[in-house]
């Protein structure tokens, strides 16, 4: 048993009393911050939308010997050795259906992501060390996640948007890899950077199977550095990691003009017990659409005994601690502080009275398809159409000047899919027009063969009365060769998602009641472009009979297997049958045989035959000589057999 000393109980006292002044208690603004929040939407199409949100920041500090309490150290490593300025991560598995859930919202903006796992990175530091640090990036992420990322270090999987992919930097590097599977390897070590990882808090709603089995889930992590100004001082590190996940639930009523349901019991399988302990705030939010205003303020509102808050049109189990209000909506909002494992936070939504509504669309609806066939060439369109967003524009009657509307297009084409870049072809409500009509600005980067992906920026300006737009460009498939392909190549080759942009649009969620610091809301109020991204392409190429140096090498060496098993088998038994024989002749017949023999080989006149001994040797040195001319014959011929068939 350890022995405690009685000078040390004063200390023990006030450590544990809070009043000591350790850095984890200060209460002033250089100490490290963290907080958790949740925001669930229900969806037209009868799924709910649970959007995880922490941030965790790192307040300016001495270069040398930080320490961190909250902030995770391995991502402050990160920023440190490789000189990242800012940096995301995402993985994502489904696609993002804008039609359905949205896609003029802040929310569908900065987290609906391409499938499979995209990253890009801005660096501080000189331009002939760019890409260097990315490599090394690429490398550590890949451990720290459980990831395939380090597939992004080769020069043919990343590239150097100028201005068509966001931030404007030519220290930027962006790679994306639509075939890396999402599972719970990924999203393990992404809860470790949280202080109370999947034990505590809002994050302990986190259970893997309910995640797993959604129609979309997108874990990001997004981190960015903010400049100090005083010298000695490194920058501080703002860390947002985000999970979205689109689930259905579990609708036990047969109607389908209501929405079902749900509660967090019900689409996570647990209850939130208290927040995490480390956190500075913690909430919930409720977002409702397709609500007028009107209706829910004439509406009676009222809260029962249990808690219970009810309304004309729906009820909530648990009662709302603020009611912020939106232009299309509500926002409820929720503190988890006063919950704990006694009592703890389910909150349910039952709806009373059908209810249908439609989330805001981008300006036009961008989607992507292959057209041709066979395996020599082909073409990639890109199609654009209006949407409600677009049909307002269009009526708008500006006193100076047409109305446009601007589209920034982004696209990545690996090495293997040569692009004519020339075939460009421009269709705006199905008649064709010049490039230059509706093209005012491109950038072309050419891939080269083995070496680096080909990229395209192009700026278009539609009018706002546009119905439908559409681009095409033909390309030829390339060759590979046979150490190139993957393990499963007959499956077809992706082409990495397209971004579409307008600069000109913003998205942006306004709650005036709203004067608390959240997180969550302070991003959503942020002017943010709106974006989207097509589908991941799939590029059958022509690929080689990967069974015919499987048949060639079976059947070369089942010939050679016969031919020599035959070969020495004969050999063998020959000169073993001889043996036998004359040893057996040699047993029965004696001295009398042959004097016999000798003696009637004279009455009749013939020569006398020799003993056995004598053909046996001279038989048997024949057979050897032959036996090893054979050999080495055979040696031979495997021998300028494996000289000529050798790939030099």
């Amino acid at each position: 048993m350890k022995r405690v000393y009685p000078w040390s109980l004063p200390l023990l006292i006030l450590l544990f009393s809070g009043t000591f002044p350790v850095p984890i208690a200060l209460g002033s603004g250089d100490a490290e911050e963290f907080s958790e929040e949740l925001l669930l939407k229900p969806l037209p199409d009868r799924k709910v939308l649970a959007h995880f949100h922490f941030e965790s920041r790192a307040p300016p500090s001495n270069s040398h010997g930080r320490h961190h309490h909250l902030f995770p150290k391995a991502i402050s490593q990160l920023v440190q050795k490789f000189r990242v300025k800012e940096m995301e991560l995402s993985f994502s598995q489904g696609r993002w259906n804008y039609e359905q859930w949205g896609g003029f919202d802040p929310l569908s903006s900065m987290n609906a992501k391409p499938v499979g796992v995209e990253l890009w990175a801005v660096f501080d530091a000189p331009q002939s060390q760019i890409d260097a640090s990315w490599k090394n990036l690429t490398h550590a992420l890949s451990g720290l996640f459980c990831a395939s990322i380090n597939f992004l270090e080769s020069s043919t999987s990343y590239a150097a948007p100028t201005w068509g992919f966001g931030p404007k930097s030519d220290k930027l590097r962006y790679g994306s890899l639509p075939r890396e599977a999402v599972c719970t390897e990924n999203l393990t070590p992404w809860l470790k950077l949280l202080p109370c990882r999947d034990k505590d808090g809002i994050s302990a709603l986190m259970n893997r199977p309910s995640i797993y089995r959604g129609f979309y889930h997108s874990q990001r992590l997004h981190l960015s550095t903010v400049e100090s100004g005083q010298e000695g001082l490194d920058s501080g590190i703002i860390l947002e990691q985000t999970l979205t996940v689109v689930l259905r639930p579990d609708s036990g009523s047969g109607e389908t003009n209501v929405q079902p349901s749900w509660s967090l019991s019900s689409l996570f399988g647990r209850k939130i017990v208290g927040k995490c302990v480390l956190a500075k705030s913690s909430n919930l939010y409720l977002q409702l659409e397709g609500l007028p205003v009107h209706k829910l303020r004439t509406a009676d509102q009222e809260q029962d005994t249990n808690g219970i808050w009810k309304n004309a049109g729906f009820e909530l189990s648990v009662g709302p601690d603020r009611v912020l209000q939106e232009t299309t909506g509500y926002l409820f909002v929720f503190d988890i502080d006063k919950y704990t494992d006694s009592k703890p936070f389910d909150l349910g939504l039952t709806w009373k009275r059908p209810s249908k509504w439609s989330s805001g669309q981008a300006p036009l609806h961008a989607s992507r398809f292959l057209m041709g066939s066979g395996n020599e060439r082909g073409a990639i369109a890109i199609s654009l159409k209006s949407t409600e967003t677009c049909e307002k524009l269009s009526g708008r009657d500006p006193s100076q000047g047409s109305c446009t509307l601007r589209a920034d297009i982004f696209q990545v084409f690996p090495w293997y899919i040569k692009v004519y870049y020339h075939t460009l072809q421009v269709f705006v409500d199905q008649e064709r027009r010049t490039v230059s009509e509706v093209i005012k600005n491109i950038t072309v980067s050419p891939s080269t063969d083995k070496l680096s992906p080909g990229v395209m920026e192009m700026m278009l300006e539609l009018p706002c009365g546009v119905k439908s737009a559409a681009l095409s460009l033909e390309f030829d498939k390339g060759f590979l060769h046979i150490d190139e392909y993957p393990p499963d190549a007959n499956q077809g080759f992706d082409i990495p998602s397209a971004l579409i942009s307008f600069p000109d649009h913003h998205a942006q969620l306004v709650f005036p009641e709203e004067s608390t610091n959240s997180p969550l809301l302070s991003k959503f109020k942020e002017r943010s472009p709106v974006r989207s991204y097509t589908e991941v392409l799939l590029v059958p190429l022509t690929t080689p009979d990967f069974s015919m140096p499987y048949n060639v090498i079976t059947i070369t060496c089942t010939v050679f297997a016969l031919y020599f098993g035959s070969l020495l088998n004969v050999l063998r038994r020959r000169v073993g049958e001889e043996e036998r024989l004359l040893k057996s002749k040699d047993k029965k017949s004696g001295k009398l045989a042959q004097l016999l023999t000798r003696i009637a080989a004279k009455i009749r006149g013939r020569p006398v035959e020799p003993s056995p001994s004598e053909p046996l040797e001279a038989s048997s040195s024949v057979l050897s000589s032959k036996f090893l001319l054979k050999i080495i014959l055979v040696a031979g011929i495997a021998a300028a057999w494996q000289y000529f068939s050798t790939d030099k």
